[in-house]
Protein backbone atom coordinates (compact mmCIF):
# COMPACT_ATOMS: atom_id res chain seq x y z
CA UNK A 1 0.00 0.00 0.00
CA UNK A 2 1.22 3.31 -1.11
CA UNK A 3 1.52 6.05 1.94
CA UNK A 4 0.57 9.36 0.31
CA UNK A 5 1.30 12.81 2.36
CA UNK A 6 -1.18 15.79 1.34
CA UNK A 7 -0.80 19.33 1.07
CA UNK A 8 -3.64 21.79 1.09
CA UNK A 9 -3.14 24.81 -0.22
CA UNK A 10 -5.39 27.74 0.46
CA UNK A 11 -3.47 31.76 -1.07
CA UNK A 12 -0.43 29.39 -1.41
CA UNK A 13 -0.04 28.01 2.23
CA UNK A 14 -0.33 24.68 3.65
CA UNK A 15 -3.19 24.59 5.56
CA UNK A 16 -5.72 21.85 7.06
CA UNK A 17 -9.81 22.10 6.64
CA UNK A 18 -12.22 19.83 9.37
CA UNK A 19 -14.77 18.34 7.37
CA UNK A 20 -14.37 20.44 4.41
CA UNK A 21 -15.20 23.65 6.30
CA UNK A 22 -13.18 26.58 4.66
CA UNK A 23 -13.78 28.37 8.54
CA UNK A 24 -12.17 26.24 10.21
CA UNK A 25 -8.58 26.45 8.14
CA UNK A 26 -5.66 26.30 10.32
CA UNK A 27 -2.17 27.12 9.08
CA UNK A 28 0.71 24.84 9.05
CA UNK A 29 3.09 26.45 6.83
CA UNK A 30 3.08 29.44 4.58
CA UNK A 31 5.79 27.65 2.68
CA UNK A 32 4.19 24.38 0.75
CA UNK A 33 7.72 23.60 -0.65
CA UNK A 34 9.04 23.25 2.62
CA UNK A 35 6.49 20.65 3.89
CA UNK A 36 7.13 19.09 0.41
CA UNK A 37 10.85 18.12 0.78
CA UNK A 38 10.51 17.25 4.34
CA UNK A 39 8.66 14.81 3.17
CA UNK A 40 10.78 13.47 0.47
CA UNK A 41 13.67 13.61 2.70
CA UNK A 42 11.95 11.23 5.05
CA UNK A 43 11.76 8.94 1.86
CA UNK A 44 8.04 9.05 1.01
CA UNK A 45 7.72 9.04 -2.98
CA UNK A 46 4.27 10.38 -3.16
CA UNK A 47 2.23 13.73 -2.70
CA UNK A 48 -1.37 14.69 -2.89
CA UNK A 49 -1.97 17.99 -3.65
CA UNK A 50 -5.38 19.65 -3.33
CA UNK A 51 -6.13 23.47 -4.58
CA UNK A 52 -8.70 24.21 -1.89
CA UNK A 53 -8.96 28.31 -3.64
CA UNK A 54 -9.33 25.74 -7.03
CA UNK A 55 -12.22 23.98 -5.68
CA UNK A 56 -14.17 26.72 -4.41
CA UNK A 57 -13.46 29.04 -7.30
CA UNK A 58 -13.93 26.05 -10.24
CA UNK A 59 -10.79 26.52 -11.53
CA UNK A 60 -7.31 26.00 -10.87
CA UNK A 61 -5.91 28.30 -9.06
CA UNK A 62 -2.70 27.53 -7.24
CA UNK A 63 -0.91 26.15 -10.21
CA UNK A 64 2.85 27.96 -9.25
CA UNK A 65 2.43 25.89 -6.29
CA UNK A 66 2.33 22.63 -8.18
CA UNK A 67 5.06 24.05 -10.19
CA UNK A 68 7.30 24.57 -7.59
CA UNK A 69 6.75 21.07 -5.82
CA UNK A 70 7.33 19.27 -8.80
CA UNK A 71 10.43 20.93 -10.44
CA UNK A 72 11.76 21.24 -6.96
CA UNK A 73 11.36 17.60 -5.53
CA UNK A 74 10.94 14.40 -7.29
CA UNK A 75 7.64 13.24 -5.48
CA UNK A 76 5.19 12.10 -7.18
CA UNK A 77 2.08 14.28 -7.20
CA UNK A 78 -1.40 13.68 -7.86
CA UNK A 79 -3.09 17.45 -8.16
CA UNK A 80 -6.30 18.15 -7.70
CA UNK A 81 -9.35 20.92 -6.86
CA UNK A 82 -10.90 22.48 -9.62
CA UNK A 83 -9.82 20.87 -12.59
CA UNK A 84 -12.81 21.38 -15.00
CA UNK A 85 -12.08 22.27 -18.34
CA UNK A 86 -9.58 20.74 -21.00
CA UNK A 87 -7.49 23.85 -20.51
CA UNK A 88 -7.18 23.22 -16.60
CA UNK A 89 -5.90 19.68 -17.18
CA UNK A 90 -3.58 21.10 -19.52
CA UNK A 91 -2.42 23.54 -17.07
CA UNK A 92 -1.70 20.90 -14.23
CA UNK A 93 0.04 18.54 -16.33
CA UNK A 94 2.30 20.77 -17.95
CA UNK A 95 2.67 22.14 -14.37
CA UNK A 96 4.19 18.51 -13.67
CA UNK A 97 1.60 16.68 -12.29
CA UNK A 98 1.94 12.75 -12.67
CA UNK A 99 -1.91 12.38 -12.11
CA UNK A 100 -4.77 14.88 -11.66
CA UNK A 101 -8.13 13.89 -9.54
CA UNK A 102 -11.50 14.91 -11.13
CA UNK A 103 -14.44 14.91 -8.36
CA UNK A 104 -16.82 17.68 -9.60
CA UNK A 105 -16.27 17.34 -13.21
CA UNK A 106 -16.94 13.79 -13.28
CA UNK A 107 -20.67 14.59 -11.77
CA UNK A 108 -21.12 18.07 -13.91
CA UNK A 109 -19.86 16.41 -17.24
CA UNK A 110 -19.07 12.69 -17.57
CA UNK A 111 -18.54 13.35 -21.03
CA UNK A 112 -15.34 15.47 -20.65
CA UNK A 113 -14.30 13.29 -17.79
CA UNK A 114 -14.37 10.44 -20.12
CA UNK A 115 -12.77 11.60 -22.90
CA UNK A 116 -9.66 12.60 -20.37
CA UNK A 117 -9.67 9.06 -19.38
CA UNK A 118 -9.26 7.70 -23.18
CA UNK A 119 -6.89 10.49 -24.00
CA UNK A 120 -4.77 10.26 -21.17
CA UNK A 121 -4.94 7.07 -20.05
CA UNK A 122 -6.30 5.54 -16.54
CA UNK A 123 -2.48 5.79 -14.97
CA UNK A 124 -3.40 9.57 -15.55
CA UNK A 125 -6.45 9.73 -14.16
CA UNK A 126 -7.80 9.65 -10.60
CA UNK A 127 -11.72 9.60 -9.76
CA UNK A 128 -12.13 11.60 -7.18
CA UNK A 129 -15.15 9.98 -5.25
CA UNK A 130 -16.11 12.07 -2.56
CA UNK A 131 -19.32 11.44 0.58
CA UNK A 132 -21.34 12.29 2.56
CA UNK A 133 -23.29 9.72 3.95
CA UNK A 134 -22.48 7.69 1.16
CA UNK A 135 -23.86 10.60 -1.33
CA UNK A 136 -21.22 11.97 -3.80
CA UNK A 137 -20.17 15.58 -2.52
CA UNK A 138 -18.85 18.31 -4.96
CA UNK A 139 -17.25 21.44 -5.71
CA UNK A 140 -14.98 21.61 -2.46
CA UNK A 141 -17.46 18.78 -0.80
CA UNK A 142 -20.07 22.83 -0.71
CA UNK A 143 -22.57 20.89 -3.21
CA UNK A 144 -24.26 18.00 -1.85
CA UNK A 145 -25.69 15.01 -4.72
CA UNK A 146 -28.05 12.17 -4.17
CA UNK A 147 -25.91 9.79 -5.85
CA UNK A 148 -24.68 6.99 -4.21
CA UNK A 149 -20.85 6.53 -3.94
CA UNK A 150 -20.92 2.80 -5.38
CA UNK A 151 -23.12 3.19 -7.88
CA UNK A 152 -20.97 6.51 -9.51
CA UNK A 153 -17.71 4.58 -9.23
CA UNK A 154 -19.06 1.70 -10.39
CA UNK A 155 -20.63 3.98 -13.71
CA UNK A 156 -16.62 4.95 -14.11
CA UNK A 157 -15.00 1.30 -13.87
CA UNK A 158 -17.49 0.46 -17.03
CA UNK A 159 -15.77 3.44 -18.90
CA UNK A 160 -12.16 2.27 -17.56
CA UNK A 161 -11.62 3.75 -14.64
CA UNK A 162 -8.68 2.07 -12.27
CA UNK A 163 -7.85 4.85 -9.13
CA UNK A 164 -10.60 6.09 -7.10
CA UNK A 165 -9.51 8.58 -4.08
CA UNK A 166 -12.41 8.57 -1.88
CA UNK A 167 -12.96 10.89 1.41
CA UNK A 168 -15.99 10.30 3.89
CA UNK A 169 -16.33 13.78 4.77
CA UNK A 170 -17.53 13.65 7.80
CA UNK A 171 -14.28 11.49 9.04
CA UNK A 172 -12.15 14.48 7.24
CA UNK A 173 -9.35 16.01 9.90
CA UNK A 174 -11.42 14.81 12.89
CA UNK A 175 -8.70 12.28 13.43
CA UNK A 176 -10.84 9.39 14.44
CA UNK A 177 -10.13 7.13 12.10
CA UNK A 178 -10.75 6.45 8.27
CA UNK A 179 -14.34 4.97 7.12
CA UNK A 180 -12.91 1.31 7.47
CA UNK A 181 -16.51 0.25 6.61
CA UNK A 182 -17.14 2.50 3.35
CA UNK A 183 -13.43 1.00 2.15
CA UNK A 184 -14.75 -2.59 2.88
CA UNK A 185 -17.90 -2.15 0.93
CA UNK A 186 -16.79 -0.48 -2.21
CA UNK A 187 -13.95 -3.67 -2.89
CA UNK A 188 -16.33 -6.07 -1.73
CA UNK A 189 -18.78 -4.62 -4.89
CA UNK A 190 -15.70 -3.37 -6.97
CA UNK A 191 -12.23 -5.36 -6.03
CA UNK A 192 -10.80 -4.81 -8.61
CA UNK A 193 -10.64 -0.51 -7.80
CA UNK A 194 -7.06 0.52 -6.70
CA UNK A 195 -9.06 2.46 -4.40
CA UNK A 196 -7.12 5.40 -2.01
CA UNK A 197 -8.47 5.79 1.53
CA UNK A 198 -8.64 9.75 2.68
CA UNK A 199 -9.78 11.40 5.78
CA UNK A 200 -9.50 10.94 9.43
CA UNK A 201 -5.76 8.44 9.44
CA UNK A 202 -4.92 9.28 12.96
CA UNK A 203 -2.41 6.28 13.80
CA UNK A 204 -0.12 3.75 12.37
CA UNK A 205 -2.78 1.65 13.02
CA UNK A 206 -5.22 2.90 11.01
CA UNK A 207 -2.68 2.55 8.08
CA UNK A 208 -2.00 -1.31 8.81
CA UNK A 209 -5.57 -2.29 8.36
CA UNK A 210 -6.10 -0.32 5.46
CA UNK A 211 -3.71 -2.43 4.25
CA UNK A 212 -5.10 -5.73 5.27
CA UNK A 213 -8.08 -4.49 3.67
CA UNK A 214 -6.69 -4.27 0.75
CA UNK A 215 -6.00 -0.65 -0.29
CA UNK A 216 -4.09 0.60 -3.15
CA UNK A 217 -3.17 3.17 -1.05
CA UNK A 218 -3.83 5.84 1.88
CA UNK A 219 -3.58 10.12 2.12
CA UNK A 220 -2.31 10.91 5.14
CA UNK A 221 -2.69 14.81 6.32
CA UNK A 222 -3.24 16.32 9.80
CA UNK A 223 -2.14 13.27 11.51
CA UNK A 224 0.97 13.96 10.26
CA UNK A 225 0.62 17.71 10.92
CA UNK A 226 -0.63 17.63 14.62
CA UNK A 227 2.86 14.98 15.38
CA UNK A 228 -0.15 11.80 15.54
CA UNK A 229 2.16 10.25 13.04
CA UNK A 230 5.78 10.60 12.74
CA UNK A 231 7.45 11.04 9.57
CA UNK A 232 10.03 8.17 10.62
CA UNK A 233 7.17 6.27 11.30
CA UNK A 234 6.25 5.89 7.82
CA UNK A 235 9.30 5.51 6.24
CA UNK A 236 9.87 1.87 6.19
CA UNK A 237 5.87 1.37 6.47
CA UNK A 238 4.50 -1.28 3.91
CA UNK A 239 7.95 -1.33 1.95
Amino acid sequence: MRIIPAIDIIEGKCVRLSKGDYNTKKIYNENPLEVAKSFEDSGLQYLHLVDLDGAKAKQIINWKVLEKLASRTNLIIDFGGGIQSNEDLKVAFESGAAQITGGSIAVKDPILFTGWITAYGAEKIILGADAQDEKIAISGWQESTETPIDDFIKGYVETGIEYVVSTDIAKDGMLEGPSFELYESILKKLPKVKLVASGGVSSIEDLVRLKELGLNGAIVGKAIYEGFIQLEELRDLFE
